[in-house]
């Protein structure tokens, strides 16, 4: 089994194409397109991290023909565009924030970009959605959407990998540091 995270799909959202600058001539072949992404590398035992905004514009139906076409075991970290038709999908689970331990390391899955998050410290790593690619990812937060990966859920692996190739660390760490080295906070 492959772990992935991915966010920002925004399926029927016609207006995403023009706000995220997707390269697609309209909705309809955006969604296919990002069905066939997901498909390409989650298999029917593969578990996926949806960090959020799952759909917008689509209809309850047209969200539940989608869901049912990706593969994988698939559990929701609601995003701000998330609504009772995403919502009412047969997720594994759903939540506003996880903190799960996979392949042996604690990860923290929001929607939201955080500048600090639980376990920062102590080598948690931190991936989220909403920004559609304008936040630089730092060597322990990433952004997992659709726009910064070719469309398509990247494994943790994948996630990893591009952690390590950035060499700065998130602020509160730098802060951590900083403070550590003067000694203190008193």
């Amino acid at each position: 089994m492959t772990i992935f995270a991915t966010a920002d799909h925004h399926w029927g959202h016609a207006g995403i194409l023009t706000m995220a600058g997707r390269p697609f001539t309209d909705i309809e072949e955006h969604d296919e397109a990002l069905i066939a992404a997901w498909n390409s590398v989650v298999g029917p035992r593969d578990e996926v991290w949806h960090l959020g905004d799952f759909a917008l514009g689509a209809s309850a139906e047209r969200c539940a023909q989608i869901f049912r076409r990706l593969r994988g075991r698939k559990i929701l970290v609601r995003g701000n565009h998330d609504r009772k038709k995403t919502t009412d999908l047969a997720w594994h689970s759903q939540h506003d924030l996880a903190t799960p331990k996979l392949a042996g390391e604690r990860w923290v899955f929001c929607h939201y970009p955080m500048r600090a998050w639980p376990g920062a410290f102590r080598g948690s790593r931190h991936c989220f959605g909403h920004t559609h690619g304008l936040l630089p990812d730092t060597a322990q937060s990433c952004d997992v959407g659709v726009d910064r990966w070719s469309y398509r859920p990247a494994s943790l692996e994948e996630i990893r990998e591009r952690m390590a190739t950035t060499p700065d660390m998130p602020e509160e760490i730098r802060l951590g540091r900083a403070m550590e080295a003067d000694g203190g906070d008193d």
